[in-house]
């Protein structure tokens, strides 16, 4: 099942999400939205602390304008003033009564028929932000019928004026004042919303739109090229993004390129392999007939050519099955890897190219693998190396090509090495990369690709050691296969 695909049973989380995002959805109108409420946001914590001063403004006003009134009465006689004009001065100002304190003593100048009971008493002087503004609260939210005694020194007199005031006016005054900065503030909102939205939809919100466009674009069509996005000069994270988008369609690109490209060639070799399987197949059973031929020369090369053709045959039905499945698991034994490496030499053909063969491994060397599969590793990294070596023509240049082995423990180290010119670096870069890893013109690049697999499917690994002008060295470490104990008490266990 690819990763597309949902198991049964279970649901696609993705089923009911559209691949275009409506307005309403869209980023644009979430900034716009998130822009005016954290600006009104903003505006309320500015909003507090300047309706708290607005209410102590109005009352430092009304008790200003009590102590000017304060003046004129104290130089005269308060008592000889008529009520009607008491009443006047009071309504004036909107109080329902006017004292002074001075040198301790405290007279009150003007007062209403009924003294009032005060709900507040507020020292101007005194009155902290955080006390102006629970009192604002106060008065905006539960005032209206409370009676306020508001005292405190005005300008640079001495005396302490007091003034007794309803707030039903300072109500008013302030839900006005809070009507206006409402107003206002969602007017400041929405132009710095604007603003903003303006700013960020050029430089972020239109460059993600134009990504996720390139990638839906490129999602129905992911070999056109015409559906790359093309990158802006821009040296911010929305740059980079763009830049690293485009690089990974163009991999994305290429790989599956590669991939059917190596689907195309699957299918042209497993076509190719079901008629050379039937083609060796009767070179097997003509060359079964060379074993009944005396001539001694034909005695000696025909059993190299029989195991030749079996391989071939061994080969071309994997390559089948591969087509079908994968590489077959090891069956791995105890080998010499002395006598394999001498029948590997048989079978390279390099006798008069002037190129040395040295099998440097000992002959009670052993390596716990599956010889067909060890085979063709040390048949793939031999043939490149002499193709290497063979391209140079020079007689004076030393062309060798060595196999040695060693152990370290229950791990197995063959060692590849010849006297070639060396990977070029795009080789290294890509080198067990099917198609990619070729060192020389032409080249596939698929033996060294199926020996890394072949190695790997052994739980070992294959690596380039070395590689300048005039050696290069890879290395194939193979470790035992660990000891089943389950498996050997159960073989022990077994009546002979």
């Amino acid at each position: 099942m690819s990763d597309t695909e949902s198991s049964p049973g279970q649901e696609d989380p993705r089923q009911g999400l559209s691949r275009d995002v409506p307005l309403s959805r869209g980023l644009s109108t979430k900034l716009l939205l998130l822009t005016v409420l954290f600006v009104m946001i903003a505006e309320v914590l500015i909003f507090m602390p300047s309706i708290a001063n607005f209410r102590l403004r109005w009352l430092e006003e009304r008790l200003g304008a009590a102590a000017a009134v304060s003046v004129v009465l104290v130089q005269g006689d308060p008592k000889t003033l008529p009520r009607t004009l008491q009443n006047d001065v009071l309504m004036s100002i909107g109080a329902k009564a006017i004292a002074v304190r001075d040198g301790g003593v405290s007279r009150l100048l003007v007062i209403a028929e009924m003294p009032p009971e005060v709900d507040e008493h507020i020292d101007l002087a005194q009155t902290g932000p955080i006390a102006a503004m629970t009192g604002a609260i106060k008065t905006l939210f539960f005032g209206g019928d409370q009676m306020l005694r508001v005292y405190g020194r005005v300008g640079e007199s001495r005396s302490e004026f007091e003034l007794i005031v309803p707030d039903f006016r300072l109500r008013e005054a302030m839900l006005t004042y809070s009507r206006n900065v409402a107003l206002l503030s969602l007017l400041i909102s929405l132009f710095t919303a604007m603003l903003v939205y303006t700013a960020i939809n050029r430089i972020m919100i239109r460059p993600i739109r134009a990504m996720t466009s390139s990638m839906l674009a490129f999602a129905q069509a992911p070999d056109d090229p015409g559906r790359v996005i093309t990158p802006e000069s821009r040296s911010d994270e929305i740059g980079v993004a763009e830049r690293e988008l485009a690089d990974m369609q163009l991999r994305l690109q290429k790989t599956l390129g590669e991939q059917k490209r190596l689907a195309d060639l699957g299918l042209a070799v497993s076509k190719i392999n079901h008629d050379m399987r039937n083609i060796l197949a009767s070179a097997q059973l003509l060359s079964d007939r060379l074993r009944a031929v005396r001539d001694p020369s034909v005695q000696a090369f025909a059993p190299r050519l029989l195991r030749a053709l079996d391989r071939a045959v061994s080969y071309s039905e994997g390559v089948l099955a591969y087509g079908r499945t994968q590489e077959a698991a090891p069956a791995r034994r105890r080998l010499r890897l002395h006598q394999m490496v001498d029948e590997l030499h048989g079978l390279l053909g390099i006798e008069g190219s002037g190129i040395d063969f040295v099998n440097a491994v000992e002959a009670d060397f052993e390596v716990d693998a599956d010889s067909e599969q060890l085979f063709r590793v040390l048949m793939n990294l031999s043939r490149n190396a002499i193709q290497a070596m063979a391209a140079d023509d020079r007689g004076s240049v030393v062309r060798r090509l060595t196999i040695s082995a060693e152990r370290q423990g229950s791990v197995s180290r063959i060692l590849v090495t010849d006297t070639g010119p060396g990977l070029p670096v795009k080789a290294r870069e890509n080198l067990f990369a099917a198609f990619r890893g070729s060192a020389r013109s032409g080249g596939t690049g698929l033996g060294l690709a199926i020996a890394h697999e072949l190695v790997r499917a052994h739980g070992g690994t294959l690596e380039l050691v070395e590689s300048i002008g005039g050696r290069t060295v890879f290395a194939v470490t193979i470790p035992d296969q660990p000891i089943r104990l389950e498996e050997a008490r159960n073989g022990l266990r077994r009546p002979a």
